[in-house]
């Protein structure tokens, strides 16, 4: 179950950068109030992550597949450039977070 309240960690990551994104657009309370709320979820999700993950793996993967997904979301939401050599690094990035599930 920890590593399923990882993923969903991640998301309060994805959501709350996104989030960030959206505010400096065009800044609103409401917007605002999107950046707290999805990193609060995300960071309560993590915590209850690391009740059993150790700590660096559960804040390398987070960190990871947050990234991950703010990339892939800037590329698909933002418009933002998808080049080889950017999904190359981002299938680093997936492949080290596989890697630490797999070692762990």
């Amino acid at each position: 179950m920890a590593w399923i309240y990882l993923v969903i960690a991640s998301f309060g990551e994805i959501f709350g950068v996104m989030s960030i994104t959206m505010y400096n657009q065009r800044k609103t309370w409401f917007r605002l109030l999107m950046v707290v709320l999805s990193f609060g979820f995300g960071f309560y999700f993590l915590a209850l992550a690391m009740n059993d993950i150790p700590l660096g793996t559960a804040y390398a993967v987070w960190t990871g597949l947050g990234a991950a997904g703010a990339v892939i979301m800037g590329i698909l939401i933002f418009k933002e450039s998808a080049g080889w050599k950017r999904m190359l690094f981002l299938t680093f990035i997936i492949a080290g977070a596989v890697g630490l599930r797999a070692i762990e």
